[in-house]
C-alpha cells in the first residue's frame, strides 16, 4: 500500500477505508481476522479506482 498511496495515506486507508469485498471491514480489520492480505489488496484497489497494471507493485531487482 505505501508503494501506492505513500506511507501516511497507505496508515489512514487501512485503519479507516470499509472494504465491502471483505466483509465490511477495514484492511487491518480484515487481515487480523485471517483474510488474504491479497484478496485484501484487491480490495483496496478496487475502492481507490487503481488501475490493474498497478495492483502488481513496483518492480524490484531479485535478491540473491
Amino acid at each position: 500500500m505505501e508503494d501506492e498511496f505513500g506511507e501516511g495515506y497507505a496508515r489512514v486507508l487501512a485503519s479507516s477505508l470499509v472494504l465491502t469485498a471483505v466483509g465490511g471491514r477495514t484492511a487491518v480489520e480484515a487481515l487480523k481476522a485471517g483474510q488474504n492480505p491479497r484478496t485484501v489488496w484487491l480490495a483496496v484497489c478496487e475502492m481507490q479506482d487503481v488501475p490493474p497494471e498497478r495492483r502488481l507493485g513496483k518492480d524490484r531487482p531479485l535478491k540473491d
